[in-house]
């Protein structure tokens, strides 16, 4: 037995059944009726066929409906497999047929896209469950070893890749900070197919608190805190200079206490930003990824002394790099491997020293200062070679940040005879500051500050970034194709 996750929706259930564990807009989803609903959709999925250790996909937008599945599925010990509600058919056809899933479920919107593969009408297998038995459904074989939920990873390197997570690391990644006071519960602007929208959720059930699902736009978050009264923000840097530009006269925001931030680069100047926006609260930046959990915080007391830093590792979470400056990370919470691919299972966690514990390679590079605070520079793969030299894209794009012009920049490398790759500045100017934007306006703005062969020896003029669906970060590869085609040229 040991840590469940079936347990956390248990223990909800029975302490505070009339307390809400989850909304949407208008809609409300209490702790009892999680655990009832649960229990009778356990019994409906076991009547279709699933049994411990199978696995059952779910394909629909977020939805209220979406969670007791997910709680029916811990009970029952079969893994639950969320599939990105962005993809195409043939796409998410591959996926489910990828994880051998034993039922799939789909939701309204995905059946038109849905034609070609078997599935459940989740509305269908919700109204036949109600007709079934409340009382709690247990698996007696289940063990907290058993897997618990399959994230799929985007697959921009390549097909994609089941992350496996055991009931042990899901319950143990969503532990709570107890000493710390979320009575009012946390909007999340994460959809369900991510996993940072289930572990929000998950941290704020073991505190019998409700979790408040919002699309990640400034108004939708913005009145979803003040009608519910939360007490914690989590956004990503980008949609927090969404919420930032937004105005935001016109909502009660007293109550947040916190407002948090991570996933990705996150500038000084947007952290202040968010201080003088919530004055009162505390921000931390968190720094994890699918595959390890957690690695590293950042206290709020540390956010003006350490700039660009995300932190020191947790308690229990150990960091180190290698040689070539890879962020590498060892704990508890590390991902059981990647579903059924043994050859990128070893390739992402394996040993630092003869004969040690394995670690996660995280594809990250990062530089340790004098006290143990991890900084990100880059990323392993996005490297840039040059002329024979190694930049890291994020140094450049921090400093031209700041350059006064300059509203977004990504750092990208373009194929070049000469050089083999030449770094470009690809940026989204303020209105009517084009021509301030040159070659040789940013190699100006850096010098001094970067090395030569770091400076940009192209510039390209977009609109905008294009950025993932879930988790809003740039997708470079994309970029390079684009500026390859002469399509994003000023």
């Amino acid at each position: 037995m040991g840590l469940l996750v079936g347990d956390i929706i248990r223990h909800a259930g029975r302490v505070t059944p009339g307390h809400l564990a989850a909304t949407l807009g208008d809609e409300e989803l209490t702790f009892g009726a999680l655990d009832a609903q649960a229990n009778q959709i356990a019994r409906a999925l076991s009547t279709a066929g699933v049994r411990h250790h199978d696995r059952v996909a779910w394909w629909g937008e977020t939805s209220l409906e979406a969670m007791p599945i997910f709680a029916a599925c811990a009970k029952l010990g079969a893994a639950f497999m969320p599939v990105n509600a962005r993809l195409g058919a043939d796409e998410a056809a591959e996926v489910i047929g990828y994880a051998r899933a034993r039922l799939t479920i789909v939701d309204e919107p995905h059946q038109a896209l849905a034609p070609d593969f078997a599935y459940v009408d989740q509305a269908t297998l919700l109204h036949g469950a109600q007709r079934l038995e409340t009382t709690d459904v247990v698996e007696p074989a289940l063990d907290e070893r058993d897997t618990h939920v399959i994230f799929f990873t985007s697959g921009s390197t390549g097909r994609s890749k089941g992350v496996v997570l055991s009931n042990r690391v899901s319950f143990l990644r969503s532990f709570p900070h107890l000493l710390t006071d979320h009575s009012g519960g946390t909007v999340c602007m994460f959809p369900l197919f991510h996993m940072s929208g289930w572990s929000m959720t998950l941290n704020a059930w073991q505190m019998r608190c409700p979790v408040h699902l919002a699309v990640p736009e400034a108004d939708a978050i913005l009145s979803t805190a003040e009608r519910r009264r939360a007490s914690r923000l989590y956004c990503l840097p980008a949609v927090w200079s969404r919420v930032l530009e937004h105005d935001r006269s016109g909502y009660d925001l007293s109550l947040v206490r916190e407002a948090d931030t991570g996933t990705s680069a996150t500038s000084p100047e947007l952290l202040a930003a968010i201080k003088e926006a919530f004055p009162g609260t505390i921000t931390r930046i968190y720094y994890g990824s699918t595959e390890a959990g957690p690695a590293a915080l950042l206290g709020d007391a540390d956010l003006v002394r350490k700039p660009g830093s995300v932190g020191l590792p947790p308690p229990g979470v150990s960091v180190r790099l290698t040689g070539d400056g890879e962020v590498c990370v060892h704990s508890e919470l590390l991902m059981d491997g990647y579903f059924e691919q043994p050859d990128a299972t070893a390739e992402a966690l394996r040993p630092l020293d003869p004969d040690g514990p394995d670690w996660y390679h995280t594809g990250d590079l990062g530089v340790l200062d004098d006290e143990g605070f991890l900084s990100i520079v880059g990323r392993a793969r996005d490297v840039l070679r040059t002329g024979g030299e190694t930049v890291a894209p994020a140094e450049v794009e921090t400093i031209l940040a700041d350059h006064p012009a300059i509203a977004e920049v990504a750092v990208v490398g373009v194929p070049d005879v000469q050089w083999g790759e030449v770094v470009c500045a690809v940026v989204v100017v303020h209105p009517g500051r084009e021509t301030e934007v040159s070659v040789d306006a940013l190699r100006a703005h850096c010098e001094g500050r970067l090395a030569g062969f770091k400076q940009p020896r192209r510039v390209e003029l977009v609109d905008a970034l294009p950025r993932t669906a879930a988790t809003g970060q740039i997708q470079r590869a994309l970029l390079v194709d684009r500026i390859a085609l002469g399509e994003d040229r000023p």
